[in-house]
């Protein structure tokens, strides 16, 4: 059929498919975080449904992935968010009633004289504080902080509808991606005009930030808000276990790492009068958590997947914006896409040398200056042969 088309024909089918591509884009656009969510999935426990195929059959191999995820996943952050909401309600009350009965004088009359002091000097303001105000300020803003955290907790949820309807479909596409992982693959190799070694360098890449963010880092953030939450709990502060290792271990995932709540925290804890807690709480983090991401990074993220943390930051950050929390994944994703796609334009009209972060030992080198030449100016290997 190649041979049957004229070459107006072959751009008006390539036009033509690119419009079907993009419509199918547009079209699917609401569902584009859970089907990204759901091929991440597919693609970390592939390895677990391949394993099993060739001795309990393809049926029963998808129910057990199935089954495994929902235990190794759902099954967890569901009862963590569960528990997180209820221990919400516990600190919120708890916070205002510690502050009700504490002497907010134990920060100190030196501390006031000198926030008023400075205050003073001021000629827009007029404020004073005093030991009231500033205690009321405190549970103003605990309460409210509490309340806005129970707020997104509980959004996160959603309603029982949506959430049923999500689950559904999530259910369908993860199953659909997870059998058809090779056909799919194969469709993405077959559409790339670049050809199918580029897009395997694609994939490669893209399949390294995804293992490194969600085995690699999120493992990571989660030994690291655990400890943190921990170490919180141990110098004194028994409400709340459950907030401090979710906000400590999204804060993880980052660059910017929990010790911008965990520090502050413990010079308040010391401000407070509970000084060796809070010096446990600030030393813990620099000597213990901080560590955790040097002594556990080089097992569990891939060389391919470790960008630069400038780079790191903001796509995180504009993952959250556009996707939501998902954005945590998709954003890395997105800019391991960008930057691949940077090295292989450098590569080509530069000649800088394309990391492949391939072993030369179980692979052979391939000279991807000269295959990208060869796909890019039309001298494909089979019309060279």
């Amino acid at each position: 059929m190649k041979n049957q088309f004229t070459l107006t024909q072959k751009r008006a089918l390539a036009v033509v498919t690119v419009l079907a591509v993009l419509l199918g884009a547009y079209f699917l656009r609401s569902f584009f975080v859970l089907i990204v969510m759901a091929a991440v999935g597919a693609y970390l426990f592939s390895p677990l449904y391949e394993r099993m195929r060739p001795r309990l059959g393809t049926g029963l191999s998808v129910t057990v992935t199935v089954l495994v995820a929902l235990l190794m996943v759902i099954a967890p952050v569901s009862m963590v968010v569960f528990l997180a909401i209820v221990q919400v309600s516990q600190m919120v009350n708890a916070v205002s009633g510690w502050l009700a009965e504490t002497d907010v004088s134990t920060l100190g009359d030196r501390t006031l004289q000198l926030a008023n002091s400075i205050l003073s000097r001021v000629p827009v303001l007029d404020i004073h504080l005093s030991a009231d105000s500033l205690r009321g300020a405190i549970v103003s803003v605990s309460q409210r902080a509490g309340e806005w955290l129970l707020q997104v907790l509980q959004g996160a949820v959603g309603s029982a509808v949506g959430a049923i309807t999500a689950s559904i479909i999530f259910l369908y596409v993860f199953i659909s991606l997870l059998v058809q992982k090779t056909e799919a693959a194969n469709l993405i190799r077959q559409l790339n005009p670049l050809g199918e070694d580029i897009t395997d360098l694609y994939l490669a890449k893209t399949g390294a930030m995804v293992k490194g963010t969600v085995k690699g880092q999120f493992v990571i953030a989660l030994c690291q808000g655990v400890a943190g939450a921990a170490s919180i709990y141990i110098a004194g502060f028994h409400q709340g276990f459950f907030i401090f290792a979710i906000l400590l271990t999204a804060l993880s995932v980052i660059p910017l790492g929990g010790g911008i709540v965990s520090i502050p925290f413990g010079i308040g804890m010391m401000f407070f009068g509970n000084i060796v807690g809070g010096i446990f709480v600030v030393a813990f983090h620099l000597l213990v958590v901080t560590n955790i991401d040097n002594v556990l990074r080089p097992w569990l993220v891939p060389r391919a997947a470790r960008l630069d943390p400038a780079l790191m930051l903001l796509a995180v950050f504009a993952g959250i914006s556009m996707f939501g929390f998902f954005g945590i994944v998709i954003g890395p994703v997105l800019m391991i896409i960008i930057v691949t796609t940077v090295s292989v334009y450098l590569a080509v009209y530069k000649g800088v040398e394309l990391e492949t972060d391939e072993e030369p030992e179980r692979r052979p080198r391939v000279n991807w200056r000269r295959l990208l030449h060869r796909v890019l100016f039309g001298q494909t290997p089979a019309a060279r042969a």
